[in-house]
């Protein structure tokens, strides 16, 4: 084939002083490197003039380089990463796009500083969760607020963590985080503490509601947000989210049964299990035994108040003869069953209790509430 990529380049690269002469060169090569039609010397000859031409001390020549071969995928590996390297206007085209830059590199880079160069890094296509790792370790709210804006990135959960532990206060990227798509349920369940501590806040600086009020608002709030999130957890991020909420006593009487009202068993079962310390197995089959014994045995054993016991009962016994139809709204129809067993169905379950467990589930158990 004819290509322009020839000896005479090379030699007219290197002996012509225009800057300018050597900087138009980057776009020809950026055509003709890509080109699957080049020979192996061909090729060979290319990456020895983008060798060379990232080695140039003029800094626009560098730059042309980079911007022109950016999302090349036949840059040599060695000239991405000096490019990468270079100073902020060089690398960073380079550090957005280039694929040929491995997850070590980024680390390495991301490690070295230069809060541009590690914000472009944040700002990448499928950034990994070894990436991800190293810019939350940065410890610079820039830095993750990007990463956290990026819908593509791949974040763990021990970063997730660590991002909400050294960003508390921030409330960009406690935004961030909350608008993700996609969030394990123990981290969200201690955003969603701390959103609603703002708005209890909120309410008492901007609302003539008295503190003990706002408190009782914000709770309802957050506990229906975690009961609506449970039920798309797998068995590991269910047991996260229960053991964090128990050790920061917010495993309330009032959210287990909320859960259980709701017909979320599985969180029904790892609270008591968590509560009562023992395997939830072990707790599986206590709940679920056929006699009368083995719910109050492990029930009594979690500390929760016993007026709630008979409304355990009830709820169990509703989930135990009813399946969700998975037609719109059928949560709220199994929690209307629930609250209407409660109602009319257990004599032994006095007035005083009764309204007790009302005032504790709040709005999520009104009736009107139910489509």
């Amino acid at each position: 084939m004819q290509t322009t990529l020839t000896q005479a380049d090379v030699a007219k690269l290197l002996a012509e002083p225009s800057a300018t002469v050597r900087a138009e060169l980057a776009g020809k090569l950026a055509v003709q490197i890509e080109d699957p039609n080049l020979t192996a010397s061909e090729t060979k000859l290319a990456q020895d003039i983008v060798r060379i031409m990232a080695k140039d001390v003029e800094t626009s020549v560098r730059q042309a380089l980079s911007q022109n071969l950016r999302n090349a995928t036949r840059l040599p590996h060695d000239v991405a990463l000096k490019l990468a390297n270079d100073i902020e206007s060089v690398a960073l085209p380079i550090l957005e796009s280039s694929n040929v830059l491995t997850d070590a590199d980024l680390v390495e880079i991301v490690r070295a500083g230069g809060e541009a160069k590690q914000e472009t890094v944040a700002s990448r296509l499928d950034v990994s969760e070894e990436v991800s790792a190293a810019l939350v370790d940065t410890g610079k709210e820039a830095v993750v607020a990007k990463l956290m804006d990026n819908a593509s990135a791949q974040i763990s959960e021990k970063s997730f963590t660590k991002a909400v532990d050294n960003f508390a206060a921030s409330d960009s990227i406690k935004e961030k985080m909350v608008k993700r798509t996609v969030l394990p349920a123990a981290v969200t369940e201690r955003l969603v503490t701390m959103v609603a501590e703002n708005m209890r806040e909120y309410l008492v600086s901007h609302h003539q509601v008295s503190p003990s009020v706002a408190a009782d608002i914000v709770l309802q709030s957050r506990e229906r947000t975690v009961v609506g999130m449970t039920g798309q957890s797998s068995a590991d991020e269910l047991e996260k989210l229960v053991t964090q909420m128990y050790f920061n006593k917010r495993l309330t009487p009032s959210i287990i049964m909320r859960a259980l009202c709701m017909g979320d068993v599985a969180f029904f079962e790892m609270s008591v299990a968590v509560m009562a310390k023992i395997p939830v197995v072990n707790a599986r089959i206590l709940i679920h035994d056929a006699g009368r014994l083995g719910l109050k045995s492990l029930y009594e054993r979690t500390g929760m108040p016993p007026r709630f016991l008979p409304a355990v009962r009830i709820a169990m016994d509703v989930v135990r003869d009813t399946q969700m139809d998975g037609e719109p709204h059928d949560r709220e129809r199994h929690r209307a069953r629930v609250i209407e067993r409660i109602l009319t169905q257990y004599e032994d379950f006095g007035a005083d209790d009764l309204d007790y467990l009302l005032d504790k589930l709040g709005d999520v158990l009104k009736p009107n509430n139910v489509a």
